[in-house]
């Protein structure tokens, strides 16, 4: 189905009876990006609450808000439309953009940026509606389809972890993916010929994405994925935890990983940002980890530690 996009750019103080105008028309759906919401957002790029904030999210404008509307494209929509332009200038509105998006706008674009690509040595991540002939007879190839939880592969905070998966993973190693997003790592770890592989991820979503992942690359015998709070409850122990999540999120876990790990076992942490790693490094060490590398690509870096050899 089609729909006609309504863009209306209007002054900040208008925004209140603008909002009450549109749903007086009965229109009760409609985005509304304020510059003021941007500011605090950023503001906060530093705080415990945010991690990381694009400024790709900088508004249009800084002294108006925009409205975002979507109208069926029918006769009954563009007779709404044309009501709302007629009432444009009363409305405040100074400014209006008008396109026309379907369906396959919103369900399909963004698979248009996301092609196979090489993440580490070995492994090869292709999206489930692309072909892909290996280059190499040594190649291990994740077919994954995101949905709606995190994982593409191409992110450099997964593509680290991966490669150090790829250096510190042995044949036969249990492994444990706290934060297990789409179930990317869970299944190079098995391609990587894991012995066993728990994952665990405190949102349904990404429990349910990682299962039909494992499916998709005839792997779900060799995991279990469930849902959980990083490693609380679990008497789980590997030889390596792997955990792609954000900064402050591993600094929590790293307190408690150890418990989860067997003497000299390998500690995997990503999705830290370049600016917050001696944070998190201070974190580790203080867990009783040796750091083996911190490597970096861009503004991310992964942290590879082991654990002391012996039981503390």
């Amino acid at each position: 189905m089609n729909y006609t996009e309504l863009k209306l750019y209007a002054p900040k103080e208008t925004e209140d009876p603008l909002t009450l105008a549109l749903e007086d028309l009965g229109i009760a759906g409609f985005a509304v990006n304020d510059p003021d919401d941007y500011t605090e957002l950023f503001n906060k790029r530093n705080a415990y609450d945010w991690d990381y904030v694009s400024e790709d999210v900088k508004p249009e404008f800084e002294d108006k808000v925009v409205f975002t509307l979507y109208l069926d494209d029918t006769p009954e929509g563009l007779e709404l439309m044309e009501k709302i332009l007629s009432e444009a200038d009363y409305l405040g509105v100074t400014d209006s953009a008008i396109r026309s998006v379907s369906d396959d706008d919103w369900k399909d674009k963004w698979k248009e940026w996301f092609k196979p690509a090489k993440v580490g040595e070995r492994i090869v991540v292709k999206p489930s509606w692309e072909a892909y002939e290996k280059q190499d007879p040594a190649e291990l190839v994740i077919e994954i389809d995101p949905g709606m939880a995190f994982g593409t592969g191409t992110h450099e905070t997964t593509s680290l972890c991966m490669r150090l998966m790829e250096k510190y993973q042995k044949p036969g190693d249990k492994v444990l993916d706290v934060g297990c997003g789409s179930g990317i790592l869970s299944i190079a770890a098995a391609l990587l010929e894991a012995g066993d592989i728990l994952a665990v991820d405190i949102d349904p979503i990404a429990v349910e994405v990682s299962k039909e992942n494992a499916e998709l690359n005839g792997l779900a015998d060799r995991m279990t994925i469930q849902e959980g709070d990083l490693t609380k409850g679990l008497s789980y122990k590997a030889d390596v935890v792997v955990a792609n999540l954000m900064a402050d999120l591993v600094i929590l876990l790293s307190a408690h990983v150890m418990k989860h790990l067997v003497p000299g076992g390998i500690y995997i942490s990503s999705g830290i940002l370049v600016e917050k790693r001696d944070q998190v490094r201070a974190a580790v060490e203080a867990a009783g980890f040796e750091i083996l590398e911190i490597p970096e690509d861009g503004e991310w870096c992964a942290i590879a530690a082991k654990a002391p050899a012996y039981e503390a």
